[in-house]
Parts: C-alpha cells; sequence; structure tokens
C-alpha cells in the first residue's frame, strides 16, 4: 500500500509539473498549433479522396490503317506511368501515341448518345452528346466542367444570350440562373447565333472529352466519332465566327478525330470539311508531308483545299463569292499547268502536334501530343504556295466580271448574259452541248452564218450587246474557235442579220497572233476587197485570186492565213468601206502610201480589165492615202505593160481552167512579188507602231499583280517571317534543334528571324512571341490576342 501511495503522489506531482508547464506557453503559440492541425487533416482527406493522375496513363497503340475511307479512333491499353509521344517513322509500322488517363472511379454519372434525351430541372434535353451524373472527377478531384449535375439547383428563368459567366465556364460553379439559360440552349437546338459563347464552350467540353479521354480506353467508341465531328462542323458554322478562340479549339478537335488513325497514303482520301483559321489543319499538314515522303505529285483536289485553307493565301470576292466556279476552274487550270500535280521536297522540319484542351478539366495532365516520325512539315516552305497562288490569282481574275455582275442581285446567275462573262470551261453541260455542235458543224474548215443563228443556238430570242458579242468570241476562242469580225481585236459588233464566220483556231500568244506580218496582210486584203467589190461585182474569179494570195504569203503562219481566209469569205458578204480603213492608212509614212497606191493599181489589172468603177475606186484610195487622183491611169498602164512581158512566158505556160475564168498563173506569180514588197514594208511600218505597246501593257500587267498576289502576313512581316511565325504558334513549345530544321527551310538565320517577329509582336501587343533559348516556349498570350 506504502509503495502504491507513494507512486500516485508521484504520478499527480507530474501532472501538476506538466500542467504548470502548459499554463506558462503563450496564447498565441496555441492558435497556430491549433491552425497547423487543421492544415494537416485538410491535407490528410484530400489526398486520400483524390486519385493521382500520376498513377495512370494511357497508351494507344494506333495501326496506320491503308484500307480505311476515314480516319476514327484508336484503341488503348493500360500502363503504369506516363511516357513521351512518338509515332515510328514507317507509317506501315504500328504507331505509338500516348495521352493522359482519365481519373478512375467515374462514378454516378453517364454519357447521352446522338439522339438520346433526359430531363433535368423539368427541361427536355434532346439530341444527346451531353454526359449527366453527380461524379465526373478531374485529376484535381473536382467535377469535370461539362458534367450535368442534376442536384445543382436551377433558376426559374435564365437568359443563354447573357455571359456564362468566368473564363472557364463550368456547369457546377456558374449560377443557377446561368444554369437554366444553358439548359434552355441545349433544348432549343444549340443553334442559337446570338447565345453567349461560353455556353458553346461547356457543351464543346464535353464532346472534347469524349474524343481524348473515353475514345482512348474504349475503342469501341470509334463508331461515335463521325457524329461528333459532325457536331463540332456544325458548330463552326455557326459560331466560329464569332470566336476566334473557339474556332481554333474546335479545328483542334476535328484534328485529332481525323489524324489520330490515318491511311499512309492519306494524300489520296476526300479531303474532310475544315473552316478555316490562322494556321493550316493539322490533316492537310500530314497529307501533304506523305506526299512528300512518297515522291507522289499533290492530286489537284488536295492542292484546291491548301489554297482555300492556308493563311498564307487571301481570296479574293470573286473566289468566295463564286465557290463552284472557283473550284472548277482551278482544278482545271491546276491540271494544264502541272499535270499530275505540283512535287513537294522532303524538307528537315518534322511535323508534330500538340493538343490543346480547352476544357480546365484537362488542367494537371501532361502535354498531350502526337508525332509522326520523319513525315516532313512541308508548310514551312514558301516556294509550291507561290505557284498554286499564280493559278488563285488567274481564276480569280477570270471570274471578276461575272462576281460583279452577280454582286447587282439579279436573279439572272444562269442566263447567258452570265454565262458569257464565265470562261467556257466553267459552263454548264447545256451551253457545252452547242458548243460541241457548233464544232462538229465547222469541222476543220470555215462555218458562215447570221449572229443570231449564232446566239439562238445557245439561247432563244437573244438579244445582241457589246458585252454579250463580247463574251461569246471568249468562249469561242477558249475552245480553239476563231470568230469574224475580230471583236476582240477592236472590230465593229455584229447586228442579228450580219454575217460572221467560225474557224478552228489553236491559240497563240496575242504578240504572234497580230504579228505586224499579218496587220500588214490584213490591210492589203482590205483594200484588195475594196477594189474587187467597186463595180458592185466581187465575182468568183477575184475571191479566188486574193484566197490564192493568202495562201502563198511566206510570212504569215497558218493561224494567221486560215484567219484571213475567214475575213475575206466576210468581205465577200459585207464589204468594207473605204472610210472605215482611213484611220489605219493614215497611219502610214508617204512613201509607204505611194508604194501601196501603185500596188492597188496592180490589183485592179490583175484580171486583165478595169471597169470605170473601179478607176473611180482607185482615185478615192489615192486620194485617201494622199496620192494625186491623176497618177491612177498611168499606174493601171504600169501595171498593164509589166503584165505584157510574161505574154511569152503566159502562152508558153498551161493554162487552168476554173468555173469558166482562167487563172494566169504568170500574172499572179508577178503580183505576189509585189505583195511581198508590200506587205515587207507595211509590216516594217507596224512594228515601228508597236515598239511602246508592250511597255505599257507590261506596266499594267504588274499592277493587277500586286493587287491580286499581296499575301496576307502575321503581324506585318514578311512571306518567310509570317510563315515561320504561324508555325510557331502550332506548339507551346519547341527545341531549339526543330526550329534550325525550319529556319533552314525557310532560308532564315534562326537567332535573327526570332528577334524580327518578338520586335514585330512586341510593337503590335507589348509582349514578345517567344521566350527562352532551347527549349523556346510560345507565349499564348499572343495568340489568344491574335484570335481576336
Amino acid at each position: 500500500m506504502a509503495k502504491k501511495k507513494g507512486s500516485d503522489s508521484a504520478i499527480v506531482w507530474l501532472a501538476v509539473g506538466v500542467i504548470a508547464i502548459l499554463a506558462a506557453i503563450p496564447k498565441e503559440l496555441w492558435i497556430g498549433f491549433g491552425v497547423l492541425g487543421v492544415i494537416g487533416a485538410v491535407v490528410y482527406f484530400w489526398s486520400k479522396k483524390s486519385p493521382s493522375s500520376r498513377d495512370a496513363t494511357i497508351t494507344r497503340k494506333v495501326q496506320s490503317q491503308p484500307q480505311r475511307k476515314r480516319p476514327g479512333a484508336n484503341k488503348f491499353a493500360e500502363e503504369d506511368r506516363l511516357v513521351s509521344i512518338r509515332v515510328r517513322d514507317n507509317a506501315y509500322e504500328e504507331n505509338d501515341y500516348k495521352i493522359p488517363s482519365k481519373p478512375r472511379d467515374l462514378g454516378s454519372s453517364r454519357w447521352l448518345r446522338l439522339g438520346e434525351s433526359v430531363v433535368v430541372a423539368g427541361v427536355n434535353l434532346t439530341g444527346g452528346l451531353i454526359y449527366v451524373g453527380t461524379s465526373l472527377p478531374t485529376p484535381h478531384g473536382e467535377n469535370d466542367p461539362c458534367l450535368i449535375d442534376p442536384n445543382k439547383s436551377v433558376a426559374l428563368r435564365g437568359d443563354f444570350t447573357q455571359p456564362a459567366g468566368g473564363y472557364w465556364p463550368s456547369y457546377s460553379s456558374i449560377s443557377k440562373e446561368a444554369r437554366k439559360a444553358y439548359l434552355n440552349w441545349l433544348s432549343e437546338g444549340r443553334n442559337n447565333p446570338s447565345a453567349d459563347i461560353g455556353y458553346v464552350f461547356l457543351y464543346f467540353y464535353g464532346l472534347e472529352r469524349r474524343v481524348v479521354l473515353d475514345a482512348a480506353k474504349d475503342s469501341s467508341l470509334e463508331k461515335e466519332l463521325p457524329d461528333i465531328a459532325n457536331e463540332i462542323r456544325r458548330l463552326l458554322r455557326i459560331y466560329g465566327d464569332k470566336s476566334g478562340s473557339f474556332k481554333r479549339y474546335a479545328t483542334e478537335l476535328l484534328n485529332w478525330i481525323e489524324v489520330s488513325s490515318f491511311n499512309p497514303k492519306l494524300y489520296l482520301e476526300p479531303v474532310p470539311i475544315f473552316t478555316k483559321t490562322w494556321e493550316l489543319p493539322l490533316y492537310l499538314r500530314l497529307a501533304l508531308g506523305r506526299a512528300a515522303m512518297d515522291g507522289v505529285p499533290i492530286p489537284p483536289a488536295l492542292a484546291l483545299a491548301w489554297v482555300k485553307l492556308d493563311p498564307a493565301i487571301s481570296l479574293r470576292t470573286p473566289a468566295t463569292r463564286c465557290v463552284e466556279e472557283f473550284d472548277k476552274l482551278f482544278l482545271l487550270r491546276y491540271q494544264r499547268e502541272f499535270g499530275g500535280g505540283i512535287s513537294l521536297p522532303r524538307n528537315k522540319t518534322k511535323l508534330k502536334f500538340v493538343y490543346r484542351p480547352a476544357s480546365s478539366g484537362f488542367h494537371g495532365y501532361n502535354e498531350i501530343k502526337l508525332g509522326f516520325g520523319d513525315t516532313p512539315d512541308v508548310t514551312v516552305l514558301t516556294a509550291p504556295l507561290g505557284k498554286l497562288r499564280k493559278i488563285v490569282d488567274e481564276v480569280t481574275n477570270e471570274l471578276d466580271s461575272y462576281s460583279r455582275f452577280l454582286a447587282r442581285g439579279s436573279n439572272q446567275a444562269n442566263s447567258l448574259d452570265a454565262m458569257l462573262l464565265l470562261p467556257a470551261e466553267a459552263w454548264p453541260d447545256k451551253l457545252k452541248q452547242a458548243l460541241d455542235s457548233l464544232k462538229k458543224r465547222m469541222g476543220g474548215g470555215l462555218l458562215a452564218m447570221s449572229f443570231s443563228e449564232l446566239l439562238n443556238s445557245f439561247e432563244k430570242q437573244a438579244q445582241p450587246t457589246k458585252d454579250k458579242v463580247l463574251g461569246l468570241a471568249k468562249a469561242l476562242e477558249a475552245l480553239d474557235i476563231g470568230m469574224e469580225p475580230n471583236v476582240l481585236h477592236g472590230a465593229t459588233p455584229p447586228s442579228l442579220s450580219e454575217t460572221v464566220v467560225l474557224f478552228p483556231e489553236p491559240r497563240i500568244e496575242p504578240h504572234l497572233k497580230y504579228s505586224p506580218a499579218y496587220q500588214a496582210a490584213l490591210l492589203t486584203l482590205q483594200l484588195s476587197a475594196v477594189v474587187a467589190n467597186a463595180d458592185g461585182d466581187f465575182s468568183a474569179q477575184e475571191l479566188t485570186r486574193l484566197t490564192n494570195q493568202i495562201q502563198t504569203a511566206r510570212d504569215l503562219t497558218s493561224t494567221h492565213k486560215q484567219r484571213l481566209k475567214a475575213h475575206l469569205r466576210l468581205l465577200h458578204t459585207t464589204p468594207v468601206s473605204l472610210p472605215a480603213l482611213k484611220k489605219r492608212l493614215d497611219l502610214l509614212e508617204q512613201p509607204a502610201k505611194d508604194t501601196l497606191a501603185s500596188f492597188m493599181a496592180a490589183v485592179a489589172q490583175a484580171d486583165g480589165d478595169v471597169s470605170p468603177d473601179e478607176i473611180k475606186m482607185l482615185e478615192k484610195i489615192y486620194k485617201a492615202l494622199g496620192v494625186e487622183p491623176k497618177k491612177v491611169f498611168g499606174d493601171i498602164h504600169t501595171a498593164a505593160t509589166s503584165e505584157s512581158k510574161t505574154e511569152i512566158i503566159e502562152h508558153s505556160a498551161p493554162k487552168v481552167e476554173n468555173a469558166g475564168f482562167k487563172l494566169d498563173t504568170a500574172r499572179i506569180a508577178e503580183l505576189q512579188k509585189d505583195t511581198e514588197k508590200v506587205s515587207a514594208l507595211l509590216s516594217s511600218i507596224f512594228r515601228e507602231e508597236e515598239v511602246l505597246a508592250p511597255v505599257l501593257i507590261e506596266e499594267k500587267i504588274i499592277t493587277e499583280n500586286e493587287e491580286s498576289s499581296s499575301v496576307p502576313s502575321l503581324l506585318g512581316l514578311d512571306e518567310s517571317h509570317s510563315s515561320l511565325a504561324r508555325l510557331l504558334l502550332s506548339r507551346p513549345e519547341w527545341t531549339r534543334e526543330e526550329l534550325l530544321d525550319v529556319a533552314a527551310d525557310l532560308d532564315l538565320m534562326l537567332d535573327g528571324a526570332l528577334e524580327h517577329i518578338n520586335e514585330a509582336a512586341f510593337d503590335a501587343y507589348d509582349s514578345p512571341l517567344t521566350e527562352g533559348e532551347d527549349p523556346i516556349t510560345v507565349n499564348i498570350e499572343v495568340l489568344e490576342k491574335l484570335e481576336t
């Protein structure tokens, strides 16, 4: 008992000592101990509750699929750690895509497939493509922003035209009025263009999670991806122009869907629909890169998609207003210019894709990226795009008149007036058939008809206008059909009753088509026809003689001769008047006029009989040429005397009988020599007259090209630096080695180029575009400012 009593006493004294010590501790220290205890408890329970994103990852095994017509989802397997993402060089080998995994234990939430419906807070949500439930945790433990939690309170009224609230809206954290607004927007078709973009993003977050996370774990979801892609495209049509940020995120998700599994010959596949943004869609960059890898020229359809979606090409109004016509003409011009297509080199820059999610629900995941082995990123090259831009400008200029016609608000878009403003290749089939019929009737020779008959071949009761006549002549010319009168070279348009002559005419350069030799031959032919028709009888003998004169000309091409024969056919039915030629005659120097006057006398004497009417016409011609009319008789006598010297030859030569008159071959030969002398003289004059013309034409062409070939720049940079800046913005981080390859492809010095770009960005937004030396990071704030 004594021992126990002593022990109890010791305990009492110890307790008193402890209490005394505790009592001596200041109050402030007690408060600090309490706070630390609470913090420790919170951290303990939080770590017990949240799954660790580092403990789960997804390794995506993707086999390139040569037989697939459209890319889809990929199959995934579990791994215990996060690893880098890469795609093997050989597209036919198995490719490894590694992306972060979704958290385990999704809890009571489910995805509504397309067409499924659910009622939340009394609102019937049809159409599906949303997550509904009470638990869909992110790496940080809170519910994913896209989850529609039926337990959250919802107001009676909500206006989806008002802001949803916050930069990263979340259904759990927005106000109950905003929840009502969101549910209303979903129930009303998700298509109201006045809706605040925050609600569109909230809906998009769910699509993004389904594609990037859920489809990563379950290969059976592959069949859902086409529906989701179509839904994203629908949203882009409605809201893409409202928010540059949404356009970028939505386009990147489409890229993810389209290239997460791909045919190694992707360049042969039909190009999906994409919205144009500040960078070329990854799908096209991959298709172009694969073509370069295989050494295959770019197919026309892929080239068309390239020019329509590349931000370095700005399509002008005719191309955007006349889309169908632009597409058709571009494909034709591309094939005409490059045959099988443009071949791309295998440049140094390698193609990679870093996916930047829109949803804050992805915060805490590692970087999501795809690599494609040695597939080059050919979009850094400027030369191929320059060739395509030239075709774009050509086609755009061809559509300019038609575009202006449509801009007037006319409902005659398919009328002949409208069609004649288009190149014939863009005509509808009905008009093309009319052209084919004309070519068959023409064969390889001349086809004469009234202008009324020609117009009625395309449109009944069509009325001639200057624009209509010019348009028809251009359309015929494009199909290698010439027309006289030559309205494209300044001739007066014909009336409905007047004759036109059609003939085969291969395309040649304008400076060859209207050469000085041709112009000289044309003038002498017209004057000869005036003389021949002076007595009102343009005889068959005179027609044959002039035809032979054309055929034996030495300085004319076969195309020139064909047009002159057609013009002679026209002159035979519709003679030209002397006053109509006076303007051209006035251009000649007097010695040339004297020579030409004497030649006309020889032409009149050619048939051996000069009538009084022909003498009167010669006097008028002499007067128009500034030559004394009294010289007519002397020149005729000289021509007759010259002919008499050929009598011996004429009697010894065989005579050709033809339609009741005789062709004097010796006289024709003598006249041909005179014709060649006159043609040579006139050609030299016309050549001198045209010396200044090419300069004026060249200046005009340069001006038009400067207007049409303007390249849209980024931050006011030139083409090469703009290309580098666009590529930089496609990823948040680059290694120095990667950018050295890019700079080499663009023929730039990397450090100087980055400094130049950063100065431009600082001038525009008070922030540099890049920071660091290796790695080089991209300022996302500049990207966001560019989108606005």
